[in-house]
């Protein structure tokens, strides 16, 4: 499953490292951060629970760039 959130970042370079964390969250297939369109597209892994695996990419953004939202 795909869902596509609205985000609100800085720069470029806060967007890329958002994404890596994303990615690198147990229960994400895929994602990808668009800076110019302030889009955080996430793909999830089969039976993943899409409320529990966002609260951890939320936790992981807010660790490297403290001052970004995504809207959920």
């Amino acid at each position: 499953m795909k869902k596509t959130y609205k985000i609100e970042v800085d720069c470029a370079n806060c967007a890329a490292k958002m994404e890596d964390v994303t990615k690198k969250t147990p229960g994400v297939k895929a994602a990808v951060v668009n800076f110019m369109t302030q889009k955080l597209i996430v793909e999830f892994e089969d039976g993943a629970d899409v409320a529990a695996v966002m609260a951890n990419v939320v936790k992981g953004c807010k660790k490297v760039e403290d001052d970004c939202v995504i809207y959920l």
